[in-house]
C-alpha cells in the first residue's frame, strides 16, 4: 500500500482513534436541571418548562463533527417509573419527548393531577451520554 491509499488509511485510523470515547463523555460536574420549577410545585396547564444545563452545550440532533463531543439535546421524561435503558437510543413517544432542534423551553399541556418530570440529555443519535446527564426527578401537581 503506497501513496494516496496509505495516506487515506492512516487518516481514517487517526480519526477513529481520536474519536474513541469522546462522543459520550461529558466533563465532570456537567448537569441538566429544570429552571424555576421545584419538586412539589403546584401549577396550571399548560406548564412552562425551562431546561438548564451546565458545563456542556446544546446542539440539534444529528449534529456531526467536533461539536457533538461537547453537546447534546434535551429529552423530557414524563410520568416514568424509571429512566429508559441508558445503553439504547431514547424512545420517542408521549412519555419520552424529544427536543431535536435544541430547544430549551416548552409549553406542555398536562392533565390535572400529579406528574413526574425528568430531563435526559441525548447525543446526535438520541443515545444518553456516558455517564448520563439526567436531572433529578421532580413531581408536580397540575390543578
Amino acid at each position: 500500500m503506497h501513496g494516496p491509499t496509505m495516506k487515506i488509511t492512516f487518516a481514517v485510523i487517526l480519526y477513529l482513534i481520536g474519536n474513541i470515547g469522546l462522543a459520550h463523555t461529558p466533563p465532570e460536574g456537567a448537569r441538566v436541571f429544570f429552571i424555576g420549577l421545584e419538586d412539589g410545585a403546584v401549577v396550571s396547564s399548560p406548564v412552562t418548562l425551562k431546561f438548564g444545563i451546565e458545563k456542556f452545550g446544546i446542539t440539534p440532533a444529528g449534529t456531526k463533527g467536533k461539536r457533538r463531543h461537547t453537546a447534546g439535546h434535551h429529552h423530557l421524561l414524563v410520568d416514568l417509573n424509571q429512566p429508559p435503558d441508558l445503553d439504547e437510543p431514547i424512545p420517542r413517544d408521549a412519555q419520552h419527548i424529544h427536543f431535536d432542534q435544541g430547544e430549551t423551553e416548552v409549553q406542555l399541556e398536562l392533565s390535572p393531577g400529579r406528574h413526574t418530570l425528568q430531563l435526559l440529555l441525548g447525543d446526535e443519535d438520541h443515545e444518553p451520554h456516558d455517564p448520563p446527564l439526567i436531572s433529578e426527578k421532580i413531581t408536580i401537581t397540575v390543578e
